[in-house]
């Protein structure tokens, strides 16, 4: 915004550039930045080359930064972000105001990532990566001992990828697009494959092979894919609220990915469809699923793959993967153990089926390793960290700083012995 020259009005104050910056907490040229972007208006001290700030507007600025910093009252004094990707209420998810599951069963996981990102369809659009990005993550997830994990092989490509690109610390919303359309499959193309490599076509298609040595059909296919899709972001899960902390501190693309996926490596987020699976798996073995239930209760264990704290009812996710799986001759079994599980846990407990036993059903039905639907749920997800990385490079750098409550010793303390 222009400096304005209109002289002020008489109950107008303003406040110098000094003054303005210590009430907002920045940097004075901070402060000019936020001018720069239509936030505050500034007007030239006359005869001088300083600017003067309207003080009403400055205050009203400092107080939106801290709501956003800090959580308003209104949010239980949790951090609450402001985002127009993803909204979650009355058991349905919509993506930029489009029903999820809608675009997630008509768009390929592609098509839907690019909705995320630009708010625009692209149909028919795939992502390829160059050979060097995908040799140098090769060359390095290869380099791992046989018992890594998932998130182990995902994040050491991610980090191989950057350093293989020149570009990274480029933040403008072309350069970090272009890094996605590159990042995935290059992510994808560097895990070890256990049927024939594929390097072509859907995403999905090319997962498949880095997940199961069985030969896919299109049913199968299309649940991967549609999977994939619906887990592309799911507002601001633990993985996605450490993205967008690196992105405020102006980490590059890769970097934010690589912080989620550091999150998700924990036991009770990314890794909950691998506990679905191998309890599916027991039920199976057993042909009852009481005995595995009481198993998980006696160690006092969670029951995995029932509940979710966004949905009252059902996960919509998981509803529209099980309408999928009932497609698949080959999921009859995995499906009535995933049913054996709900009914048997209904007796002291009514909770839905969710995402993650949907995902086990899936890969336990497929020839896949208990990680797998772990690898689906990352793979996917990194498209909505880069939304979210790209909706936060456009904020107020910095700002996910919290105040810490002090509960230690009051100071002054004596020097330690």
């Amino acid at each position: 915004m222009r400096d304005q020259e209109p002289s002020p009005g008489p109950a107008e104050q303003r406040l110098t550039t000094k003054e303005a910056a210590e009430l907002l907490g920045v940097k004075p040229e901070t402060v000019y930045a936020y001018v720069s972007r239509g936030q505050l208006s500034s007007r030239r001290v006359p005869g001088g080359r300083g600017s003067t700030f309207d003080a009403d507007e400055v205050a009203a600025l400092a107080r939106r930064n801290r709501r956003e910093s800090s959580g308003s009252p209104a949010s239980g004094g949790e951090l609450s972000v402001r985002t127009r990707i993803t909204l979650i209420e009355q058991d349905r998810y919509y993506f930029r105001g489009v029903d999820a599951t809608e675009l997630a069963t008509r768009h390929s996981y592609e098509e839907v990532a690019e909705w995320l990102w630009t708010g625009t369809l692209h149909p028919g659009v795939t992502f390829t990566a160059p050979k060097s990005s995908v040799t140098v993550a090769r060359h390095a997830v290869d380099a791992l001992p046989e018992h890594a994990g998932p998130t182990d092989r995902l994040r050491v490509a991610a980090i191989a990828a950057a350093v293989a690109d020149p570009l990274r610390f480029d933040l403008s919303e072309d350069a970090v697009l272009g890094t996605a359309r590159i990042l995935i499959p290059s992510l994808v193309a560097a895990l070890p494959a256990r049927g024939g490599r594929r390097d072509e076509g859907p995403l999905a298609h090319r997962l498949w092979a880095r997940l199961s040595g069985q030969e896919p059909d299109e049913a199968s296919l299309r649940v991967l894919d549609t999977a994939l899709a619906l887990l592309v972001d799911h507002d601001l899960a633990a993985s996605t609220l450490a993205v967008r902390v690196a992105a405020s501190a102006r980490a590059h693309a890769y970097a934010a990915v690589s912080a989620g996926l550091g999150v998700l490596e924990g036991p009770l987020h990314g890794a909950a469809s691998s506990h679905a699976h191998r309890l599916l798996l027991d039920v199976l073995d057993q042909g009852d699923a009481a005995p595995p239930i009481a198993e998980e209760l006696r160690a006092g264990r969670r029951i995995p793959g029932l509940g979710h704290r966004l949905y009252q009812g059902e996960d919509p996710r998981a509803r529209v993967l099980f309408r999928l799986l009932e497609e698949l001759p080959h999921a009859a079994p995995a499906l009535a153990a995933a049913r054996d599980i709900v009914a048997t846990t209904a007796r002291h407990t009514p909770l839905h089926a969710n995402v993650d036993l949907a995902l086990a059903v899936f890969t336990a039905s497929s020839g896949m390793p208990s990680s797998a639907g772990e690898t689906i749920f990352a793979v996917a997800r990194t498209a909505g960290w880069i939304a979210h990385a790209l909706e936060e490079y456009g904020e107020r750098p910095l700002r996910m700083r919290p105040s810490g409550h002090y509960v230690g010793p009051k100071p002054p303390q004596p020097l330690p012995e």
